[in-house]
């Protein structure tokens, strides 16, 4: 995909973001209760097929999906930052002022300005709820009690065929592409948030997608999500559509 049409896929997810966190607002405010539902945070190796299951879980659900072309956009952008805030609902914003507070006041956490707007924008997504954010530490540094925090990993050679395939290289070119690619998603998690995206103790679920395809992946996380507890589940399910 060429930068035109790279600008205009995020123009139009922006659009139908910004739609959401409307809708969210209206339902936040009709609900008695100021908790967030639930996000589900997908962290993947290179080659995983990690957005193409976060996209396909949104789907599913109906929810909006950030991955790190958009978030790096929201993370950039003063006037989206700002929409989005002021979308988030009165009686939510201790919650989301909490949380921000919390990570800034932790060491571990990077205080350089583009991260500081990064947490800012997952923080205000995670207190809407019911949207599926893709990589961008989403997994290391959303609120335990409201995230599904899934990992999805192939095999090597599974990932290089993936890689092949989407960028047109050869083997011998996608190995050393998805090793520095990879190295530098690990360091960016490392580096801003001091916590190692590869531990398996981080995530709720951890799924082999050369294992099961998009579709069964799908419905393993869509099954984890239901089965969390029934407080969240139930605030899930009671928020209209």
């Amino acid at each position: 995909m060429g930068h035109s049409g790279s600008s205009q896929r995020v123009t139009q997810a922006l659009l139908g973001a910004q739609r959401h966190w409307h809708a969210r607002h209206r339902a936040e405010t009709a609900s008695e209760d100021p908790t967030p539902p639930f996000v589900i945070a997908l962290s993947r190796e290179v080659g995983a097929l990690g957005t193409s299951v976060g996209r396909a879980v949104a789907e599913r659900l109906g929810w909006p999906v950030y991955d790190r072309e958009l978030l790096q956009h929201i993370a950039e952008e003063l006037g989206v930052r700002t929409e989005l805030l002021e979308s988030v609902d009165e009686r939510r914003l201790g919650w989301l002022q909490e949380c921000v507070q919390a990570l800034a006041a932790v060491p571990t956490v990077s205080t350089t300005t583009y991260v500081r707007h990064l947490v800012e924008a997952l923080m205000s997504l995670a207190s809407h709820g019911e949207c599926v954010i893709v990589g961008r530490g989403a997994a290391q540094i959303l609120p335990v009690a409201t995230t599904l925090r899934v990992r999805l990993v192939a095999p090597l050679k599974e990932r290089i065929r993936v890689i092949e395939m989407r960028k047109q290289l050869s083997a011998d070119e996608a190995a050393p592409w998805i090793a520095k690619t990879e190295a530098e998603r690990v360091q960016f998690v490392k580096e801003h948030f001091h916590k190692d995206p590869t531990d398996p103790a981080l995530y709720d679920l951890v799924l082999n997608s050369a294992r099961f395809d998009i579709g069964k992946c799908v419905d393993l996380i869509i099954e984890a999500l239901d089965r969390l507890p029934a407080p969240a589940v139930a605030r899930r399910a009671a928020v209209p559509k």
